[in-house]
């Protein structure tokens, strides 16, 4: 394909997009105000049931009108939702359709595929999550002080790619290696909207689920050219 093809091809997708945007109609000027806020709910929820992950205000926003309402919508929905095995929750700064827990039992007698399966952790993973979950971010050394045995790459590898954690800035340690920290993705697989929503840090300790070994202390510039060494 020629530049002159390739550019002509991108223009006419542009001006293609720029047209579809104009006819899509967020106000419903022309409906009923019941009529309105009706569509409005639809809209809102067909977007959040077809979306992979949790949908932020801000997109909600894109499909209703200026002046409406998107936690009112939200608040409706809600109510109508009651009496169904689905419902709406707010994990990870948004919204998500999840099947009600009281239908699990039949869900899991199915067999049916799922559209997104949790990732099954070995209670050395789980333990190794909840803590970069608390100490945030932190560095693999840490882990090892935490657990008082080595956290293997292979563990945090196996973390990452289920995709609860992500490499946070660097650590002031010599070497200066990556810290690790949870995902929005960690937030919507455990049902939390933020990290408050973690159970309280000093009942886990009571319960000898966890204990803090580390010292806190300020991470560096996580611009930092220095080669990782984790």
């Amino acid at each position: 394909m020629s530049v002159a093809r390739s550019t002509a091809t991108k223009a006419s997708r542009k001006k293609a997009n720029g047209t579809s945007e104009r006819l899509f109609d967020r106000e419903l000027e022309d409906l009923p105000q019941e009529l309105r806020w009706r569509e409005w709910m639809l809209r809102v929820e067909a977007v959040i049931f077809a979306s992979a992950e949790p949908v932020t205000r801000e997109i909600l926003a894109r499909v209703v009108g200026m002046d409406c309402s998107v936690d009112l919508l939200i608040d409706d929905l809600h109510e109508e939702l009651r009496s169904r095995p689905y419902e709406l929750v707010s994990v990870a700064g948004g919204w998500q359709h999840r099947s009600r827990s009281a239908y699990a039992p039949a869900i899991r007698a199915s067999a049916a595929p799922t559209r997104a399966p949790a990732a099954v952790l070995s209670e050395l993973e789980s333990m190794v999550l909840m803590a970069i979950a608390y100490f945030q971010p932190v560095a693999r050394s840490e882990l090892s002080k935490i657990f008082g045995k080595e956290v293997s790459r292979d563990l945090i590898g196996s973390l990452r790619g289920a995709g609860f954690i992500t490499s946070g800035p660097r650590s002031p340690t010599p070497g200066a290696p990556y810290t690790y920290v949870t995902t929005k993705h960690f937030l919507s697989a455990f049902g939390m909207e933020t990290l408050r929503d973690l159970p309280d840090m000093e009942a886990l300790e009571d319960a000898g689920l966890l204990s803090r070994r580390i010292e806190e202390s300020p991470v560096t510039d996580p611009d930092s050219e220095l080669h990782e060494s984790d």
